[in-house]
């Protein structure tokens, strides 16, 4: 998957979330998995290009 697919993902994620968040308010079952999605696809995003790639000595 491309940066450019992750940040789709992200973003498309991050609407549907609203929109349940709205629905259904923010402790309803629907809204907790659409948050874990997005955040697995935010720490992927983090792995891939934001984390430096230093060793530890």
């Amino acid at each position: 998957m491309s940066k450019h697919e992750i940040l789709q993902q992200i973003e498309k994620k991050r609407e549907e979330l609203i929109r349940i968040v709205q629905l259904n308010g923010f402790s309803s079952s629907q809204t907790i998995r659409h948050s874990q999605e997005l955040d697995t696809l935010l720490n992927l995003y983090n792995e891939r290009y934001l984390r430096k790639n230093t060793a530890s000595p």
